[in-house]
């Protein structure tokens, strides 16, 4: 089922709804219940094959809801970069809702990371779970060549051509203001939903202290996994890791 959300604030969200399977594992068949809101990284969309992997590999253990976030694909408005996106996070959330599902895992990787962590802090008792892959735990940081390369995506005239003919993203030109809750101080407001963090050990983009300053902030109520070997966001989560996410998400969710 593929339809066009409405956020609060007036932008239209290409969303794809997919049922749980309907040929599974026996000894683990998928919860009728539960439903994975998928949140994808920054110049991704919903019909990139890496996130349409993420998808079917979920849909083993529940629904799943995939959408464009505002500025990617066939969604309208202009990216802004991990601030108003909660916006689009509630509507996908409120819309899986809508289709009889009680509860609801939310799953980002890196700026959908960003996303669900602040979503969940921002608007409580909607989620039942959330997992945050790949995510960053401040802002505004260059440590990396290829942060360095997305904020001249971000920030410059030209990089914002590159963005929306290249990589079919529409970047808002205006700095944020005021400066959006970080993924730090937003994890605390979380509990006590349960929260897992997960983080390749050779992201090329956010090193480990990030996870490790996610967990710390967590406290007792988060989980962190560091992965071995692993890189960054979708197209470094294998199938493994997606399925030891969902076992993760069906235990805790409720």
């Amino acid at each position: 089922m593929r339809t066009f959300l409405h956020t609060a604030d007036g932008i239209s969200i290409d969303s794809v709804y997919d049922p749980a399977a309907a040929v599974y594992d026996a000894s683990r068949p998928p919860s009728r219940d539960l439903v994975f809101v998928v949140a994808h990284g920054f110049t991704g969309d919903v019909d990139r094959p890496h996130l349409r992997r993420v998808a079917s590999a979920f849909t083993a253990y529940g629904a799943v809801v995939t959408f464009s976030f505002r500025g990617h694909g066939r969604s309208g408005g202009r990216s802004t970069v991990g601030d108003r996106e909660v916006l689009d996070l509630a509507a996908a959330v409120e819309w899986a809702h809508s289709l009889g599902h009680t509860r609801v895992a939310t799953v980002g990787f890196s700026m959908g990371g960003s996303v669900v962590l602040r979503h969940a802090a921002l608007h409580t008792g909607t989620v039942d779970a959330v997992v945050s892959v790949s995510a960053p735990a401040r802002w505004y940081y260059r440590g990396t060549a290829p942060m360095r390369r997305l904020h001249w995506l971000v920030t410059r005239p030209e990089g914002r051509l590159v963005g929306r003919y290249g990589f079919r993203t529409r970047i808002h030109h205006r700095d944020w203001n005021p400066v959006p809750l970080s993924p730090r101080e937003a994890v605390p407001k979380i509990a006590p939903t349960p929260l897992l963090i997960v983080h390749g050990d050779r992201d090329g983009y956010f090193p480990v202290d990030h996870p490790r300053m996610l967990a710390e902030a967590a406290g007792d109520h988060g989980e962190l996994w560091l992965e071995p070997g692993m890189g960054h966001a979708e197209h470094a989560a294998d199938d493994g890791l997606l399925a030891r996410i969902g076992d993760w998400a069906v235990s805790r969710a409720g």
